[in-house]
């Protein structure tokens, strides 16, 4: 038992702030919590690397949602959450985002963990506190994780079930010891839980829609809520956390509103009018070319890209190999050679995009690749495309493409109305060769279903990767989860290979064992062909209007809205 008390590995620094700890108890000691290697940032700092300590408080920042909301719940898998709830639930460690994957104390003061990572030990922080003033016991976090574990989302009952028991030590302490299964992101996953009230949700029903606002205890708290029309969320001047290092210089607007707006372009038009002060904006061809306003081009309004390292979302043309003629190799080759990604990304994006060329673009986790001349010129693609689906019985008869007198039939199916354009591209490179497919665009509900269960022959969609993969993995490309409903593997993969693969990502005791099995994970996807690669930016795409400003440095993941602030509040506050 004092091992697993007293162990700290290598992952799990303690910090003294100075070497007389003991003679200067008003200092606070910090741990950090990384998934491999050492935390960057020790106990000597002051806050992060993309923060401004100097930022000042206060002022309002609208942003544009689009549809509606139906919950303020965003852990239970009923209804839509509203937006910028992240803003009001505090976890037991905060993840900071200039390094892959690594977390400092929040709601834990600190935690121990052993070297074989099968156990975590959370000591909550005696300030700790919801919003109305009470304290953050032990008894809030095992309700927390109970809960969760049966009522929460998918990914939290997956990874909560791998804890075997879990031990309150007295009120400020709880023990999770781990069984079968766990592997080296268990303890980051149980340390990012978010910290519920037991007070509050004792009585009330976990599992469903709600527009009433429990307790709460982030740096936020909810001020407004129109029904699926805006919320709108206020600082926590008195935040029991304001002051740890990695709060300092964040959650520095006063106000946040998110207002929702039938389509984009209607909320594009409210942030050209200045109605909207923020907007990220994820159309390339929009940014090139819909950006030129007055406020814009007179500089009463800003726009930037900024660069990050973060991977991409991984989209594509999502082959369904659970049906012919899909579950043919060559078609599928066949199909991603026919797409002529140069024209769309000229006439279409403005030249905006870069062609994906991994399952994690934009980081260092995409394996490297040898092009061909092959890959690069268009006649021979459709030679070579031509050629593996005679190979594969596909005949052109009478100009259309048949195989014992049967028609390449599928459906290209949509839940973005934007996403017309690309399909319909390229439906007109498949004509040429006598493929027909029809183009069939979804309300969002009727669209999630069918994909839940799998029901499609081809779509547009997208897997979203961090800098540190793990157990998600498994849920992306294992035959387990091609054969369970509402999970990622879209394109039904199952391959010995790749289930080996998936599962050894979380096990990776170190960055560079990490980064190798992705490369090899990532090569065994490509060469599967399970989707056309489409496009990505390697930038964020922001315009806003000042006074809001924001710190000159972009983390490794992008920009942060949370360092962001508002420059001369007092005379914003008097407009």
């Amino acid at each position: 038992m004092l091992y697993r008390f007293l162990t700290i590995i290598s992952l799990l620094i303690l910090w003294p702030l100075a070497s007389g700890f003991a003679q200067e108890p008003d200092k606070q000691t910090y741990y950090g919590l990384a998934m491999h290697g050492k935390p960057k940032y020790d106990a000597a700092a002051k806050h992060l690397d993309y923060a401004n300590p100097d930022a000042p408080t206060g002022g309002t920042i609208k942003m544009a949602a689009i549809g509606t909301f139906d919950t303020l719940n965003p852990y239970s898998i009923k209804g839509k959450a509203a937006q910028g709830l992240n803003l009001v639930y505090d976890r037991l460690m905060a993840r900071v985002w200039d390094e892959p994957f690594t977390m400092y104390p929040l709601i834990a003061e600190r935690v121990e963990v052993p070297e074989d990572r099968s156990s975590i030990t959370v000591h909550i922080n005696p300030k700790a506190r919801f919003h109305d003033g009470s304290t953050i016991t032990a008894d809030d976090v095992i309700f927390s994780f109970e809960t969760l574990k049966t009522e929460g989302r998918p990914n939290m009952r997956q990874i909560y079930k791998l804890v075997k028991t879990v031990e309150k030590r007295d009120a400020s302490t709880v023990h999770f010891a781990f069984g079968e299964g766990f592997d080296q992101e268990t303890v980051m996953i149980i340390a990012m839980m978010p910290i519920l009230s037991k007070a509050y949700w004792s009585d009330k029903t976990f599992d469903s829609t709600t527009l009433d606002t429990p307790l709460l205890n982030g740096p936020y708290k909810i001020k407004s809520v129109d029904a699926g029309r805006s919320i709108t969320y206020e600082r926590v001047e008195d935040y029991w956390a304001k002051d740890l290092f990695h709060n300092v210089g964040h959650h520095n607007a006063g106000e946040i509103t998110y207002d929702y707006y039938r389509d984009d372009g209607v909320a594009f038009e409210a942030f050209k009018s200045g109605d909207v002060t923020l907007r990220r904006e994820f159309d390339a061809g929009k940014w090139a070319s819909a950006y030129d306003f007055p406020a814009l081009n007179d500089g009463r309004a800003i726009k930037e890209n900024m660069s990050h390292g973060r991977p991409e979302k991984a989209q594509g043309f999502i082959f369904n190999t659970r049906r012919a003629p899909f579950d043919d190799i060559r078609v599928r080759q066949a199909f991603e050679l026919l797409f002529d990604f140069d024209w769309a990304n000229k006439n279409l994006f403005h030249g905006q995009y870069k062609r994906i060329e991994s399952y994690f673009p934009n980081s260092e986790l995409a394996a490297p690749i040898a092009k061909t001349k092959e890959a690069t010129n268009p006649r021979m693609k459709q030679r070579k495309a031509n050629a593996l689906l005679k190979e594969a019985g596909w005949l052109v008869v009478d100009g259309k493409r048949v195989k014992n007198g049967e028609p390449l039939d599928f459906t290209i199916l949509l839940s973005a109305p934007e996403d017309e354009k690309i399909a319909l591209h390229f439906k007109r490179s498949l004509e040429k060769m006598g493929i027909t497919p029809k183009i069939r665009v979804l309300d969002t509900a009727a669209y999630r279903g069918r994909l839940n269960e799998y029901d499609f022959d081809m779509t547009i969609y997208f897997w979203r990767n961090s800098l540190s993969p793990g157990t998600e993995q498994n849920l992306y490309w294992t035959c387990a989860a091609a054969e369970q409903p509402a999970r990622w593997n879209f394109p039904g993969i199952c391959e010995p290979e790749i289930d080996e693969l998936a599962g050894s990502i979380a096990q990776a005791k170190t960055r560079e064992e990490l980064v190798s099995q992705i490369h090899k994970l990532d090569r065994a996807l490509l060469n599967g062909h399970y989707m056309i690669p489409l496009y990505y930016s390697g930038v964020d795409y922001v315009s806003y209007w000042p006074p809001i400003n924001r710190p000159q440095k972009v983390p490794l993941y992008g920009m942060v809205l949370e360092s962001w602030w508002i420059d001369d509040v007092q005379n914003v506050n008097q407009d």
